[in-house]
Protein backbone atom coordinates (compact mmCIF):
# COMPACT_ATOMS: atom_id res chain seq x y z
CA UNK A 1 0.00 0.00 0.00
CA UNK A 2 1.63 3.38 -0.83
CA UNK A 3 2.51 5.56 1.61
CA UNK A 4 1.38 9.18 1.28
CA UNK A 5 2.81 13.15 2.15
CA UNK A 6 -0.09 14.82 3.08
CA UNK A 7 -0.56 19.15 2.09
CA UNK A 8 -3.27 21.43 3.30
CA UNK A 9 -3.36 24.50 1.21
CA UNK A 10 -5.78 27.90 2.01
CA UNK A 11 -7.03 28.78 -1.78
CA UNK A 12 -8.71 32.20 -1.99
CA UNK A 13 -11.17 32.56 -5.01
CA UNK A 14 -14.58 34.59 -5.41
CA UNK A 15 -16.05 32.34 -7.89
CA UNK A 16 -13.99 28.99 -8.10
CA UNK A 17 -15.50 25.47 -8.06
CA UNK A 18 -12.91 24.82 -4.92
CA UNK A 19 -13.55 20.93 -6.08
CA UNK A 20 -12.36 21.00 -9.60
CA UNK A 21 -9.17 23.28 -8.25
CA UNK A 22 -8.56 20.40 -6.08
CA UNK A 23 -9.05 18.26 -8.32
CA UNK A 24 -6.69 19.67 -10.80
CA UNK A 25 -3.76 20.26 -8.26
CA UNK A 26 -4.11 16.80 -7.39
CA UNK A 27 -3.36 15.82 -10.74
CA UNK A 28 -1.63 18.69 -12.06
CA UNK A 29 1.57 18.00 -9.48
CA UNK A 30 0.98 14.17 -10.13
CA UNK A 31 0.62 12.33 -13.15
CA UNK A 32 -0.14 15.95 -15.26
CA UNK A 33 -3.55 14.39 -17.38
CA UNK A 34 -6.16 11.67 -16.17
CA UNK A 35 -9.14 11.58 -18.35
CA UNK A 36 -7.03 11.65 -21.45
CA UNK A 37 -5.28 7.99 -20.40
CA UNK A 38 -6.27 4.85 -22.11
CA UNK A 39 -7.92 2.90 -19.54
CA UNK A 40 -4.90 0.89 -19.10
CA UNK A 41 -2.41 2.96 -18.55
CA UNK A 42 -5.14 4.26 -15.64
CA UNK A 43 -4.30 1.11 -14.26
CA UNK A 44 -0.57 2.01 -14.50
CA UNK A 45 -0.37 5.37 -12.83
CA UNK A 46 -3.00 5.19 -10.30
CA UNK A 47 -0.28 4.52 -7.28
CA UNK A 48 1.15 7.77 -8.66
CA UNK A 49 -1.92 9.99 -8.95
CA UNK A 50 -2.74 12.22 -6.27
CA UNK A 51 -6.11 11.86 -4.10
CA UNK A 52 -8.30 14.99 -2.68
CA UNK A 53 -8.76 14.25 0.74
CA UNK A 54 -11.16 17.26 1.80
CA UNK A 55 -12.14 20.39 0.08
CA UNK A 56 -13.26 22.96 3.12
CA UNK A 57 -15.40 26.16 1.43
CA UNK A 58 -15.40 29.38 3.45
CA UNK A 59 -18.11 31.79 2.02
CA UNK A 60 -16.44 35.24 3.07
CA UNK A 61 -16.84 38.77 1.55
CA UNK A 62 -15.86 39.94 -1.71
CA UNK A 63 -12.14 38.68 -1.42
CA UNK A 64 -12.25 36.29 1.43
CA UNK A 65 -13.67 33.68 0.11
CA UNK A 66 -11.68 30.78 0.33
CA UNK A 67 -11.70 26.61 0.92
CA UNK A 68 -8.98 24.82 2.47
CA UNK A 69 -8.14 22.25 0.52
CA UNK A 70 -6.25 18.69 1.73
CA UNK A 71 -4.50 16.23 -0.49
CA UNK A 72 -2.44 13.67 -0.41
CA UNK A 73 0.78 12.86 -2.78
CA UNK A 74 2.45 9.47 -3.23
CA UNK A 75 5.98 9.02 -1.59
CA UNK A 76 6.57 6.79 -4.74
CA UNK A 77 6.76 9.78 -6.85
CA UNK A 78 9.57 11.76 -4.83
CA UNK A 79 12.88 11.01 -3.44
CA UNK A 80 12.99 11.13 0.73
CA UNK A 81 14.52 14.85 0.79
CA UNK A 82 13.03 18.24 2.25
CA UNK A 83 13.53 19.96 -1.50
CA UNK A 84 11.90 17.06 -3.45
CA UNK A 85 8.85 17.36 -1.71
CA UNK A 86 8.31 21.37 -1.41
CA UNK A 87 8.78 21.42 -5.34
CA UNK A 88 6.17 18.36 -5.41
CA UNK A 89 3.38 20.26 -3.43
CA UNK A 90 4.34 23.90 -4.11
CA UNK A 91 6.69 24.41 -6.46
CA UNK A 92 4.87 25.80 -9.52
CA UNK A 93 1.48 25.90 -7.22
CA UNK A 94 3.05 28.91 -5.41
CA UNK A 95 2.68 30.85 -8.48
CA UNK A 96 -0.30 30.55 -9.24
CA UNK A 97 -2.80 33.12 -7.66
CA UNK A 98 -3.53 33.17 -4.40
CA UNK A 99 -3.32 30.19 -2.66
CA UNK A 100 -0.77 29.11 0.64
CA UNK A 101 0.43 26.19 1.81
CA UNK A 102 -0.73 25.91 5.79
CA UNK A 103 0.19 22.43 6.64
CA UNK A 104 2.40 19.56 5.90
CA UNK A 105 2.01 16.07 7.30
CA UNK A 106 4.63 13.49 5.94
CA UNK A 107 4.28 9.97 6.03
CA UNK A 108 6.62 7.57 8.30
CA UNK A 109 8.16 6.19 5.09
CA UNK A 110 9.34 9.82 4.24
CA UNK A 111 9.91 10.78 8.54
CA UNK A 112 12.25 8.06 8.64
CA UNK A 113 14.66 9.51 6.59
CA UNK A 114 15.30 12.57 9.12
CA UNK A 115 16.39 11.44 12.64
CA UNK A 116 15.53 15.54 13.47
CA UNK A 117 16.86 17.19 16.50
CA UNK A 118 20.33 15.96 17.53
CA UNK A 119 20.40 17.52 20.90
CA UNK A 120 16.97 18.70 20.96
CA UNK A 121 15.18 20.31 24.38
CA UNK A 122 15.89 18.28 26.84
CA UNK A 123 19.46 17.11 25.42
CA UNK A 124 20.21 21.38 25.60
CA UNK A 125 19.14 21.39 29.20
CA UNK A 126 21.38 18.40 29.87
CA UNK A 127 24.54 20.29 28.66
CA UNK A 128 23.49 23.44 30.44
CA UNK A 129 22.85 21.99 33.73
CA UNK A 130 19.15 23.76 33.62
CA UNK A 131 16.29 21.42 33.96
CA UNK A 132 13.04 24.02 35.20
CA UNK A 133 13.33 26.94 34.74
CA UNK A 134 13.30 29.18 31.09
CA UNK A 135 16.53 29.70 29.29
CA UNK A 136 17.92 33.05 28.60
CA UNK A 137 19.77 34.01 25.45
CA UNK A 138 21.61 36.77 24.52
CA UNK A 139 22.66 38.00 21.57
CA UNK A 140 25.74 40.12 20.25
CA UNK A 141 25.20 43.51 18.97
CA UNK A 142 27.20 45.92 16.77
CA UNK A 143 29.72 43.32 16.03
CA UNK A 144 30.38 44.10 12.05
CA UNK A 145 33.73 46.48 12.07
CA UNK A 146 34.36 45.60 15.38
CA UNK A 147 37.81 43.38 16.62
CA UNK A 148 38.39 40.42 18.50
CA UNK A 149 39.36 42.24 21.73
CA UNK A 150 35.71 44.41 21.76
CA UNK A 151 34.22 41.30 20.49
CA UNK A 152 35.78 39.30 23.59
CA UNK A 153 34.78 42.04 25.90
CA UNK A 154 31.12 42.29 24.70
CA UNK A 155 30.93 38.62 25.11
CA UNK A 156 31.82 38.16 29.08
CA UNK A 157 29.82 41.28 29.96
CA UNK A 158 26.97 39.28 28.42
CA UNK A 159 28.38 36.10 30.24
CA UNK A 160 28.93 38.28 33.70
CA UNK A 161 24.60 38.89 33.45
CA UNK A 162 23.88 35.48 33.93
CA UNK A 163 23.23 34.03 30.44
CA UNK A 164 22.53 30.61 29.28
CA UNK A 165 23.21 30.86 25.63
CA UNK A 166 24.94 33.89 23.75
CA UNK A 167 24.82 33.61 19.50
CA UNK A 168 26.36 35.81 16.78
CA UNK A 169 24.75 38.12 14.96
CA UNK A 170 23.06 36.38 12.08
CA UNK A 171 25.19 39.26 10.07
CA UNK A 172 28.33 37.89 11.14
CA UNK A 173 30.13 36.65 8.56
CA UNK A 174 33.71 35.30 8.24
CA UNK A 175 35.81 38.21 7.79
CA UNK A 176 39.97 39.46 8.36
CA UNK A 177 39.30 41.21 11.78
CA UNK A 178 37.42 37.98 13.53
CA UNK A 179 37.93 35.29 11.71
CA UNK A 180 36.06 32.01 13.12
CA UNK A 181 38.37 30.06 14.82
CA UNK A 182 39.85 32.69 16.62
CA UNK A 183 36.39 34.05 17.30
CA UNK A 184 35.68 30.98 19.28
CA UNK A 185 39.19 30.83 20.83
CA UNK A 186 38.50 34.52 22.37
CA UNK A 187 34.58 34.17 23.11
CA UNK A 188 34.80 30.53 24.93
CA UNK A 189 37.89 32.27 26.95
CA UNK A 190 35.38 34.86 28.23
CA UNK A 191 32.70 32.20 28.82
CA UNK A 192 35.56 30.75 31.17
CA UNK A 193 36.04 33.99 33.31
CA UNK A 194 33.11 34.35 33.57
CA UNK A 195 32.24 31.04 34.29
CA UNK A 196 34.78 30.91 37.45
CA UNK A 197 32.56 34.30 38.68
CA UNK A 198 29.04 33.04 37.84
CA UNK A 199 29.55 29.54 38.57
CA UNK A 200 27.12 28.64 35.35
CA UNK A 201 27.66 26.84 31.82
CA UNK A 202 27.12 28.52 28.89
CA UNK A 203 26.35 28.12 25.03
CA UNK A 204 27.96 29.78 22.51
CA UNK A 205 26.09 29.55 19.12
CA UNK A 206 28.75 30.96 16.53
CA UNK A 207 27.34 31.63 13.24
CA UNK A 208 28.14 28.90 10.25
CA UNK A 209 28.93 31.05 7.08
CA UNK A 210 30.36 30.41 3.98
CA UNK A 211 29.88 28.49 0.31
CA UNK A 212 27.45 25.22 1.21
CA UNK A 213 30.43 22.99 0.31
CA UNK A 214 32.56 24.16 2.63
CA UNK A 215 29.93 24.38 5.29
CA UNK A 216 30.65 20.80 7.10
CA UNK A 217 33.85 21.58 7.64
CA UNK A 218 33.92 25.09 8.55
CA UNK A 219 31.58 23.38 11.69
CA UNK A 220 34.42 21.11 12.48
CA UNK A 221 36.80 23.74 12.43
CA UNK A 222 35.02 25.38 14.92
CA UNK A 223 34.05 22.87 17.14
CA UNK A 224 37.93 21.66 17.47
CA UNK A 225 38.30 25.71 18.05
CA UNK A 226 35.75 24.71 21.43
CA UNK A 227 32.77 26.04 19.75
CA UNK A 228 29.85 24.25 21.47
CA UNK A 229 26.87 25.64 19.63
CA UNK A 230 26.40 26.62 15.97
CA UNK A 231 23.91 29.52 14.45
CA UNK A 232 22.24 28.91 10.92
CA UNK A 233 20.92 30.77 8.56
CA UNK A 234 18.60 27.94 7.44
CA UNK A 235 16.49 29.45 5.13
CA UNK A 236 19.33 31.23 3.06
CA UNK A 237 20.65 27.61 2.94
CA UNK A 238 18.04 25.06 2.73
CA UNK A 239 16.35 22.66 4.76
CA UNK A 240 18.81 20.20 3.38
CA UNK A 241 21.72 21.55 4.29
CA UNK A 242 20.39 21.73 8.05
CA UNK A 243 19.98 18.10 7.28
CA UNK A 244 23.21 17.04 6.71
CA UNK A 245 24.42 19.34 8.80
CA UNK A 246 22.80 18.12 11.98
CA UNK A 247 22.93 14.08 11.06
CA UNK A 248 26.66 14.42 10.58
CA UNK A 249 28.17 12.62 13.81
CA UNK A 250 31.49 15.13 13.83
CA UNK A 251 29.24 17.93 14.02
CA UNK A 252 28.42 17.07 17.49
CA UNK A 253 26.88 20.59 19.04
CA UNK A 254 23.26 22.28 19.17
CA UNK A 255 22.19 24.02 16.00
CA UNK A 256 19.92 27.00 16.65
CA UNK A 257 18.41 27.90 13.25
CA UNK A 258 17.44 31.51 12.44
CA UNK A 259 14.53 32.88 10.91
CA UNK A 260 16.28 34.97 8.40
CA UNK A 261 14.51 35.38 4.88
CA UNK A 262 11.28 34.08 6.64
CA UNK A 263 9.47 37.47 6.43
CA UNK A 264 9.63 36.69 2.08
CA UNK A 265 7.68 33.65 2.84
CA UNK A 266 5.18 33.63 5.42
CA UNK A 267 3.56 36.78 6.55
CA UNK A 268 0.89 37.35 3.71
CA UNK A 269 -2.25 35.30 4.18
CA UNK A 270 -2.56 34.77 0.46
CA UNK A 271 0.81 33.37 -1.01
CA UNK A 272 3.93 31.72 0.70
CA UNK A 273 4.17 29.02 3.04
CA UNK A 274 2.53 28.81 7.01
CA UNK A 275 5.11 29.92 9.90
CA UNK A 276 4.17 26.83 11.28
CA UNK A 277 5.29 25.10 8.62
CA UNK A 278 7.94 27.11 7.32
CA UNK A 279 9.98 27.45 11.10
CA UNK A 280 8.62 24.64 12.73
CA UNK A 281 7.80 21.36 11.46
CA UNK A 282 10.08 21.73 8.53
CA UNK A 283 12.45 23.04 10.98
CA UNK A 284 12.20 20.30 13.52
CA UNK A 285 12.43 17.64 11.07
CA UNK A 286 15.59 18.86 9.49
CA UNK A 287 17.16 18.80 12.74
CA UNK A 288 17.34 22.24 14.45
CA UNK A 289 17.94 22.38 18.42
CA UNK A 290 16.57 25.88 19.36
CA UNK A 291 14.66 27.64 16.65
CA UNK A 292 14.23 31.60 16.65
CA UNK A 293 11.07 33.32 15.66
CA UNK A 294 9.47 36.59 15.61
CA UNK A 295 7.83 36.94 19.01
CA UNK A 296 3.83 38.46 19.22
CA UNK A 297 5.33 40.55 21.70
CA UNK A 298 8.49 42.57 20.20
CA UNK A 299 9.98 44.46 17.04
CA UNK A 300 9.06 42.05 14.59
CA UNK A 301 5.49 41.17 15.56
CA UNK A 302 4.05 37.80 13.96
CA UNK A 303 0.65 36.90 15.29
CA UNK A 304 0.27 35.27 18.60
CA UNK A 305 -2.16 32.84 16.54
CA UNK A 306 0.65 31.91 14.58
CA UNK A 307 3.17 32.05 16.60
CA UNK A 308 1.61 30.05 19.01
CA UNK A 309 1.53 27.42 16.06
CA UNK A 310 4.88 27.65 15.71
CA UNK A 311 5.87 26.52 19.36
CA UNK A 312 3.05 23.49 18.59
CA UNK A 313 4.96 22.35 16.12
CA UNK A 314 8.39 22.45 17.79
CA UNK A 315 7.26 20.54 20.78
CA UNK A 316 4.33 18.24 19.65
CA UNK A 317 4.59 14.84 20.92
CA UNK A 318 6.36 12.40 18.23
CA UNK A 319 8.25 8.72 18.91
CA UNK A 320 10.15 9.75 15.63
CA UNK A 321 11.62 13.25 16.26
CA UNK A 322 13.08 15.05 19.72
CA UNK A 323 11.65 18.65 20.55
CA UNK A 324 13.30 21.66 19.35
CA UNK A 325 13.45 24.58 21.37
CA UNK A 326 11.21 27.40 20.92
CA UNK A 327 13.22 30.78 21.12
CA UNK A 328 10.39 33.74 20.48
CA UNK A 329 12.86 36.92 19.40
CA UNK A 330 12.94 40.27 18.48
CA UNK A 331 11.98 43.82 20.81
CA UNK A 332 12.26 41.09 23.64
CA UNK A 333 12.81 43.29 27.50
CA UNK A 334 12.19 42.12 31.05
CA UNK A 335 8.52 43.40 31.25
CA UNK A 336 7.94 40.97 28.76
CA UNK A 337 8.74 37.99 30.69
CA UNK A 338 5.76 37.23 32.40
CA UNK A 339 3.68 37.36 29.21
CA UNK A 340 6.38 34.52 27.54
CA UNK A 341 5.81 32.35 30.60
CA UNK A 342 1.89 32.61 30.00
CA UNK A 343 2.11 31.80 26.86
CA UNK A 344 5.32 29.05 25.96
CA UNK A 345 5.58 28.00 29.92
CA UNK A 346 8.65 27.19 30.94
CA UNK A 347 10.00 25.19 28.00
CA UNK A 348 11.09 28.29 26.02
CA UNK A 349 14.10 30.32 25.47
CA UNK A 350 14.30 34.01 26.39
CA UNK A 351 16.09 35.76 24.07
CA UNK A 352 17.60 39.58 23.79
CA UNK A 353 19.84 41.64 22.33
CA UNK A 354 19.24 45.76 22.94
CA UNK A 355 17.05 44.58 26.34
CA UNK A 356 20.21 43.23 27.48
CA UNK A 357 22.94 45.65 26.02
CA UNK A 358 20.25 48.65 26.63
CA UNK A 359 19.93 48.41 30.03
CA UNK A 360 20.59 51.67 31.78
CA UNK A 361 23.26 49.82 34.02
CA UNK A 362 25.04 48.16 31.52
CA UNK A 363 25.37 44.74 29.83
CA UNK A 364 25.88 42.35 32.75
CA UNK A 365 22.90 43.90 34.37
CA UNK A 366 20.80 43.56 31.22
CA UNK A 367 21.14 39.77 31.78
CA UNK A 368 20.48 39.71 35.54
CA UNK A 369 17.37 42.07 35.26
CA UNK A 370 16.21 38.88 33.12
CA UNK A 371 17.44 36.74 35.65
CA UNK A 372 15.14 38.08 38.34
CA UNK A 373 12.12 38.57 35.62
CA UNK A 374 12.50 34.53 35.53
CA UNK A 375 12.56 33.61 38.59
CA UNK A 376 9.98 35.91 39.54
CA UNK A 377 7.71 35.09 36.73
CA UNK A 378 8.09 31.14 37.95
CA UNK A 379 7.05 32.03 41.68
CA UNK A 380 3.92 34.08 41.09
CA UNK A 381 6.17 37.52 42.09
CA UNK A 382 4.81 40.55 40.39
CA UNK A 383 7.98 41.95 38.64
CA UNK A 384 7.82 45.03 40.77
CA UNK A 385 7.50 43.54 44.17
CA UNK A 386 10.59 41.67 43.08
CA UNK A 387 12.33 44.66 41.77
CA UNK A 388 11.97 46.39 45.09
CA UNK A 389 13.47 43.42 47.01
CA UNK A 390 16.81 43.59 48.24
CA UNK A 391 19.05 42.91 45.27
CA UNK A 392 16.45 43.94 42.11
CA UNK A 393 18.01 47.33 41.32
CA UNK A 394 18.62 45.74 37.61
CA UNK A 395 15.10 44.51 37.21
CA UNK A 396 13.87 48.15 39.08
CA UNK A 397 16.18 50.14 35.84
CA UNK A 398 14.70 47.55 33.50
CA UNK A 399 10.96 48.35 34.74
CA UNK A 400 11.66 51.99 34.76
CA UNK A 401 13.26 52.16 31.04
CA UNK A 402 10.68 49.79 29.54
CA UNK A 403 7.52 49.11 31.68
CA UNK A 404 5.81 45.74 32.11
CA UNK A 405 3.22 44.63 29.58
CA UNK A 406 0.61 42.99 31.54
Amino acid sequence: MSEFCIATYRSFDDKADFNKKALSIAVGLTVGSWTDLPEARKSEMEKHLGKVLSVDVHEGGEGNRYADIRIAYPDINFSRDIPALLVTIFGKLSMDGRIKLIDIEVSQSFGSAFPGPKFGLQGVRGLLGVQERPLLMSIFKSVVGHDLTNLQEQFYKQALGGVDLIKDDEILFENPLTPLEKRVEACMEAAERAQQETGQKLLYAVNLTGPTSQLASQARKAISAGANALLFNVLAYGYDVLHELSKDPSINVPIAAHPAMAGAMYPSPHYGIGASVLLGKLMRLAGADLVLFPSPYGSVVMPKEENLAVKDALLAPSSELLTSFPVPSAGIHPGLVPLILRDFGTDVVVNAGGGIHGHPMGTAAGGQAFRLAIDAAMNGVHLREAAAAPGGEALQAAIDAWGIKE
